[in-house]
């Protein structure tokens, strides 16, 4: 099978169009994921973002540890 340049081309831009779309399709289905699980409380967020300020040794663990 022969491929010149141009059709190797064209299929290297197709591919790579196709990949960023599924890149930004996963992506922006986690950040609303996230935004939904905040919302309905399943998960409260604010509390990670605050453990980089508030880390210590003695710091108590954020959520329970379950067995």
């Amino acid at each position: 099978m022969n491929l010149d340049q141009e059709t190797l081309l064209t299929i290297q831009g197709y591919a790579k169009f196709f990949i960023t779309l599924f890149v930004f399709i996963v992506f922006y289905s986690y950040a609303y994921s996230i935004y939904k699980r905040q919302k309905t409380g399943e998960r409260d967020f604010e509390k990670y973002s605050d453990l980089v300020l508030k880390d210590s040794i003695e710091s108590k663990p954020l959520e329970p540890i379950r067995e």
